[in-house]
């Protein structure tokens, strides 16, 4: 079944990139997978087109002749706080991918990619974004921590935590498992929907994430197991 919006319509993909054959090939990629989609070769234009078009999910280059992809992701997270995004990065640097991260965008891929993988990518961010739940709604609770699949809230303490999409489906997942080991290729498999190609990194990264958030100030919930994963306790 294909991913749609509530109404029934589909899914909609802002496709942003200054090389018009590039976007123009992902473009024709995401139609022929069912996604309505519309491009955008400017950071201006990307911005200006977010607003009318109303996206569910950008696919964003990092490189853009008048302004960079993080400043268009600030821009637009501005409209709409919860659109997800997919970088586009020709850099293999590890700092402009954890920049990105940093900055919001939920997931990268470097250039040159296959549009197999951009596609695979971009159907797990949906899933993760609850764009088509496919799981009842109910409220987990951990200890004095909770989280609610209907409303994405979250909070610890009776205090809101705000959590980007990718940080509420990881701790979403360690909370379906409270007490529970999950190794780094179980959350990889379980939060991310594809192969990461060994690049476990991230998920340390988004742990360190919802540490800052969930355990900041606090007895610590969330623990790393050395050499096997990490754990979800409520404190004794």
């Amino acid at each position: 079944m294909e991913l749609t919006r509530t109404d029934g319509t589909p899914l909609r993909v802002l496709v942003v990139d200054d090389e018009v054959n590039i976007a123009e090939l992902i473009s024709m990629a995401l139609r022929y997978e069912g996604f309505d989609v519309s491009t955008a070769h400017t950071g201006a234009k990307a911005v200006a087109s977010a607003k009318s078009f109303a996206p569910d999910a950008v696919v964003l280059d990092m490189m853009l002749p008048d302004f960079d992809g993080l400043e268009v992701l600030r821009r637009m997270r501005a409209g709409d706080p919860d659109v997800p995004v997919v970088f586009l990065t020709a850099r293999d640097a590890v700092e402009d991918r954890v920049a990105g991260l940093t900055a919001g965008g939920d997931d990268y891929v470097t250039k040159p990619f296959s549009l197999e993988e951009l596609v695979a990518r971009l159907r797990g961010l949906m899933r993760r974004t609850g764009a088509r739940r496919a799981e009842s709604a109910s409220v987990l609770t951990v200890g004095d921590l909770e989280l609610d699949e209907d409303s994405h809230e979250v909070r610890r303490a009776g205090h809101e935590i705000l959590l980007t999409a990718t940080e509420f489906e990881l701790l979403r997942f360690l909370m379906r498992n409270p007490k529970r080991v999950l190794s780094k290729a179980q959350i990889l498999d379980r939060v991310w929907n594809y192969d990461f190609g060994g690049q476990a990194n991230v998920v340390e990264l988004y742990i360190s994430y919802l540490r800052k958030k969930v355990d900041a100030g606090r007895e610590p919930m969330i623990h790393t197991m050395r050499g096997a994963g990490y754990v979800l306790k409520p404190v004794s």
